[in-house]
């Protein structure tokens, strides 16, 4: 793993490819908020490991959010939330429905995140159809806004325990977007943000015919295993066509 400035974000760098070969996909992966920057870092040789073909062939890149507020305590953001309020509306089990929410600090976010995306473009020469996004939570709000908002679509995005923003600019960018292949994952008991909310985003896809997996589990506000392995077998999927291509060409 190094430590890298890609764009205006620094990131995590995880591959097992010698640095002077170029990878066939390259996956960027957010953080949610409150965590730091290296805290999806782990799951970098976790997938390379889980399959012998993205060892061989696969960067993985972790940017870590601008935003460090203080009372996050070394916790980054990609936005501002109100942190009292949050806690409030967990200990009270409130209902938390973003979805006509458009949070302040979204479109810088945006184009910190898309500026990491053309750095790995530039560095690898590589086309936006085998480059992956996804994160966590607010990291993964984030991907889903920029996936969207791509002049292409990406090799695919995944959701772990994310939810649905802006659903007016979101379901009108999706009606365009083409077949975005989606792997999504949410716990039926999550505290932070709602199972339902996450069906309501996993529905808009399905309204723009999205390739969507939606993976419910009996869990909270966390990546399950099983969203894990069914993502570096996504991945290997991605691989394979690119093969068929390749031959086929």
């Amino acid at each position: 793993m190094k430590l890298e400035k890609l764009g205006d974000l620094n990131c995590r760098v995880v591959q097992n490819i010698d640095e002077s070969e170029k990878p066939e996909l390259v996956v960027i992966l957010c953080h949610g908020f409150g965590a730091p920057g290296t805290d999806l870092v782990p799951l970098g040789p976790e997938l390379l490991s889980a399959r012998p073909q993205l060892g061989e062939t696969t960067r993985l890149i972790f940017p870590e959010a601008p935003l460090a507020p203080p009372e996050l305590y070394g916790g980054r953001a990609w936005w501002p939330l109100d942190v009292e309020q949050l806690q409030r509306a967990i200990e009270l089990g409130e209902f938390r429905n973003l979805r006509n929410d458009h949070p302040p600090g979204l479109s810088e976010a945006r184009a910190k995140l898309i500026s990491v995306v053309e750095a790995v473009q530039g560095q690898t020469g590589l086309p936006l159809s085998r480059i992956v996004l996804g994160g966590f939570s607010q990291g993964a709000m984030l991907t889903t806004d920029v996936a969207l908002r791509l002049e292409e679509r990406p090799a695919a995005l995944c959701i772990w325990s994310g939810t649905l923003l802006c659903e007016d600019e979101w379901r009108e960018l999706a009606s365009k977007r083409g077949p975005l292949r989606v792997l999504q994952s949410h716990g039926k008991t999550d505290p932070i943000l709602p199972f339902e909310a996450a069906t309501w985003l996993r529905d808009l896809f399905a309204d723009s015919e999205f390739d969507g997996e939606f993976i419910e589990f009996p869990g909270i506000h966390t990546i399950p295993q099983e969203a894990l392995v069914r993502f570096a077998d996504l991945l290997v999927e991605l691989l394979v066509t690119k093969e068929k291509r390749d031959e086929e060409s």
